[in-house]
Parts: C-alpha cells; sequence; structure tokens
C-alpha cells in the first residue's frame, strides 16, 4: 500500500501543476486583466501551496511593487537596484541579510534581464519540518515567470496604443497647425509687394507661426512668431495668438498697441509659463513706408538692391507674455527706397551650425539675398544649400519658417 501512494501523491502534484498552468495559460490567452491574473496566481501560491505572504517587484519604467500580500508595506519602498539585482538564483534568506519575514527570493528573468523578484514568506511545514514549497521552487518560478511576463505584454500592449494614439493626435495637431500657415498660393503677388514663406517642421507640432494679412487695398500686414517649448502646449497657444492676431490687426490700428493687447492676451492665456517672440510689419505700398515692431525677436534683414545697404531689424521690446505689462513699446517706421527685400525667419534657420560648429547667424541670409534676383528664388536656394527641405543638415534641431517680401 506504501509503494502506491508514492506515485498516486506524485501523480497527484504533476496534475496540480499542469492544471494550473494551463489555467494560467488559458487565462491569458483570454485577455484576462492584470489584477484577475494576479488573483489567480495568489490563488495557486496561498491555497495550493501554503504560502503565508507573497510580495513581487516588478520592473516597467521604474522598479514597482506590484503585489503585496501580508508584507509590511515599508517593504514595498525597498531598493531594488542596490539590494535585490545580486540575485540571479533562487535563495533562501538568512537571518543576516535583513530581510525580515523573508524565507525565500525567488527571481524572475525575461531575456536574461531581471524582470522581477518574488519574496516568499510564512511557508507551511509538514510533520518533519520540511516545506511542501521548498520541493516546488522551479515549479513556483516557472509560473511566476509565465505571469510576470505575460502581465509586462499587458503592460507594453497598452503602452504601444496609447502610443498609436498620440502620434494620431500629434499628426491631426500637425495638419490643424499647417492650416494657420498661409500657404504661396495665398500671399500677396503684385507689382508692389510679393510675399512668400517657408514652413519646415521639425517635430510633429511646434510652435512657429507666419502670417501675411491684406489689410487694405494700400497696406499689407506681415509677422513671424516663435512660442518658446515645444509640442502641443506651444502649438495650442501660437493657434489661440494668430486667431487673436487676426482679429485685431488692421490697417489703423496702431502697432504699439497691438503688441500691448497681444501681451495681455497671451499672459492670460499661458499663466507665465511660455512667451512668444513676435514680429510684426505693416507696409504701405502707397507712401512707401514699412512700420515694425520687434518684440525679442531675430532681426529680420532688411537689403535695399539699389545701394546695397543691409539693415537689422532689431528688438524693440521685451517678448509677448514675458512680463504683465511691457514697459515699452517702440515702433519704428522705414522709408522703402526702390527694389527691397526684407527677410524674417525663426531660430530654426540662425541657430543651424557652419563647419566650425559655429551658428550660421544672418551671414547665409546676406549672401543668398545680395542680388537683383526675386526672394522667392534666393530663399529656394538657401533652403537647398542649408540641406533643409531633405532634413540632410546634421544641426537641424528645430523648426525652421521664414516669410520673405520683395517690397517696391
Amino acid at each position: 500500500m506504501e509503494n502506491k501512494k508514492i506515485p498516486n501523491d506524485r501523480l497527484k502534484i504533476s496534475k496540480f501543476k499542469l492544471d494550473s498552468l494551463l489555467d494560467v495559460t488559458l487565462s491569458i490567452n483570454a485577455n484576462l486583466p492584470t489584477e484577475a491574473l494576479l488573483s489567480k496566481y495568489e490563488s495557486i501560491l496561498r491555497e495550493n501551496l501554503g504560502i503565508g505572504k507573497i510580495l513581487i517587484f516588478k520592473r516597467s519604467e521604474t522598479w514597482e511593487c506590484l503585489m503585496n500580500g501580508g508584507f509590511p508595506k515599508s517593504f514595498e519602498k525597498i531598493n531594488v537596484e542596490e539590494r535585490l539585482l545580486g540575485f540571479d538564483d533562487i535563495t533562501y534568506v538568512s537571518s543576516d541579510m535583513d530581510f525580515e519575514g523573508v524565507d525565500i527570493i525567488v527571481p524572475v528573468f525575461n531575456n536574461n534581464v531581471h524582470l522581477a523578484f518574488l519574496f516568499i514568506g510564512d511557508i507551511e511545514e509538514e510533520g518533519e519540518g520540511m516545506s511542501p514549497v521548498l520541493k516546488h521552487l522551479n515549479f513556483i518560478q516557472t509560473i511566476s515567470s509565465i505571469i510576470i511576463v505575460a502581465i509586462e505584454n499587458i503592460r507594453l500592449h497598452k503602452e504601444s496604443l496609447r502610443q498609436v494614439a498620440m502620434k494620431k493626435e500629434l499628426e491631426l495637431a500637425a495638419r490643424m497647425q499647417k492650416m494657420l500657415i498661409p500657404d504661396n498660393s495665398q500671399m500677396p503677388r503684385n507689382p508692389l509687394i510679393i510675399v512668400n514663406g517657408f514652413y519646415h517642421p521639425h517635430y510633429e507640432v511646434g510652435g512657429d507661426y507666419y502670417d501675411c494679412i491684406k489689410l487694405s487695398e494700400t497696406k499689407t500686414g506681415f509677422c513671424i512668431a516663435d512660442v518658446s517649448g515645444k509640442g502641443i502646449s506651444a502649438a495650442i497657444l501660437m493657434s489661440n495668438f494668430q486667431a487673436s492676431l487676426r482679429a485685431l490687426l488692421t490697417a489703423e490700428i496702431d502697432l504699439e498697441l497691438l503688441v500691448n493687447k497681444l501681451n495681455s492676451i497671451v499672459v492670460s492665456n499661458a499663466a507665465g509659463e511660455k512667451f512668444i517672440t513676435f514680429f510684426v510689419a505693416r507696409y504701405d505700398h502707397k507712401n512707401k513706408i514699412l512700420e515694425y515692431v520687434n518684440a525679442a525677436h531675430n532681426a529680420p534683414v532688411f537689403y535695399n538692391t539699389s545701394s546695397g545697404d543691409v539693415k537689422h531689424f532689431e528688438a524693440c521690446c521685451v517678448g509677448i507674455g514675458m512680463l504683465d505689462e511691457i514697459p515699452v513699446v517702440k515702433k519704428v517706421e522705414i522709408p522703402v527706397k526702390g527694389y527691397t527685400k526684407i527677410v524674417c525667419y525663426t531660430d530654426g534657420l540662425s541657430e543651424l551650425k557652419d563647419d566650425t560648429g559655429k551658428d550660421i547667424g544672418t551671414g547665409v541670409i546676406i549672401r543668398y539675398i545680395s542680388n537683383m534676383k526675386p526672394v522667392e528664388e534666393n530663399i529656394q536656394a538657401m533652403i537647398e544649400f542649408l540641406g533643409i527641405p531633405d532634413n540632410s543638415n546634421p544641426y537641424l534641431f528645430d523648426d525652421v519658417s521664414i516669410i520673405a517680401a520683395d517690397l517696391r
């Protein structure tokens, strides 16, 4: 009778292990949530193997306590990097290891990298003092690995879905942002003013913006702006800024008043977290006067083809949204005598590097516009030389936006 009992016990144990593995596998295939898998796992260890306490540390972005059944809360704060990464095998905890209440530490690997650590405590003992858990540690390690890898795959799948959703949102935001920037076919093209723009986003969405608006039969307004920072928040602020600008910029409004009104709007919307560098100009075709305000933006380049004179329209005041109130806003008026070109740009262009690693600044702009060719041809030749359209420039780390005009 005794000889038959041993094989029957072994058969029973083997059946338990196979049934447990099958149950867990079917649960995983049924896409049960993490909570349900952990509940099933805990039931197997507690009810069938007599384990009193279970704690799991799992690696994801950082190490986290995935489950704590019976251990003190203080255990959840253990520094895994410092205290556990040295455990590569199943380890029986001794009194000098400073893991009070832990009997066994079981490491779990995925692709030869630590994925989790299992703490086991309060294990039941048989009459002769031998715990059944000790007989089944390899099974415990196997089923722990299956469960924890499955939970990690659930996390990665959710993260993948989140990334896909975010990518779609960014693509939609990018399309919406491009709609805010006028196409060259919408720009003024007449004997007195021809305006062209170039927009090359480095990220899906960003904070660059330029615009050109026909204000009257004799006046045209154009601008360029750049929000501090990148991403969705910058794009949203710029979208709001564009709407505000188009509502406020008229043929009659004083440019100082325009800038102050825009500043109040940005301060209210951005709550001091972001600001906008901004250049706005208005050209009177009839009187040949260009007036502008530069609010901390990169200085546009102004080139007179007759005299060969080059001017930089330096900043007249601080950026929009930097201060609750701008102390001084200075408008500048420039007479336009003969064929003149103006090029406005964001720092994505001026901060490109040359062969020595220095910012190219405005030297390359001046070099390419110092001729009688239309500024549209100048800009096209310049961006091709800089390797911008095909992203071949290794220093292209930001959006590049340009708006340029031929004035006569």
